[in-house]
């Protein structure tokens, strides 16, 4: 199974990369989200570590069971190889109805398939108020004309 683009990365397939993984994320499907790594894929995910398609669909089913209206935004870092780093800030609430903010920064390396071999995650989370939230859009794919991590100050 090939999953264009492949490396080596140029900036703009990192790009595409990037928005690719964005939205596999906001659609909340963790089987759809798990084809993009490889079936030994190896993760750390903050303090979590995870191997393998199986482990990322529990997790994954996990996470979306306790962070509700989900959405995320990613943002390329850099690039060289196979190898590309992002940033990322995702807001949801929990079953309380607190919302917060997360953000963070993930390191992915790929196979020459183009599928991520690894995935690296560290995340922080700060609480919000429901009127300072940025990401307004549906549920699901973040619309092409919703401004990005930079233009929102993020």
């Amino acid at each position: 199974m090939s999953r264009p683009p492949l490396p080596p990365f140029d900036f703009a397939a990192a790009v595409q990369k990037a928005r690719m993984a964005e939205d596999a994320w906001n659609s909340r499907d963790p089987e759809r989200v798990s084809l993009a790594y490889t079936p030994d894929s190896q993760w750390r995910n903050r303090a979590e570590f995870l191997t393998g398609r199986e482990e990322i669909v529990a997790f994954l089913t996990r996470k979306w069971h306790r962070e509700l209206d989900y959405r995320l935004i990613k943002e390329v870092w850099a690039h060289a190889g196979a190898r590309i780093a992002v940033r990322f800030v995702y807001e949801w609430r929990d079953d309380g109805d607190q919302w917060f903010r997360s953000h963070g920064n993930e390191n992915w390396e790929f196979d020459a398939a183009g599928l991520m071999s690894r995935r690296h995650a560290s995340i922080n989370d700060v609480r919000i108020r429901p009127e300072d939230r940025k990401f307004h859009w549906p549920l699901g794919r973040r619309p092409d004309d919703h401004p990005g991590l930079s233009e929102l100050g993020l």
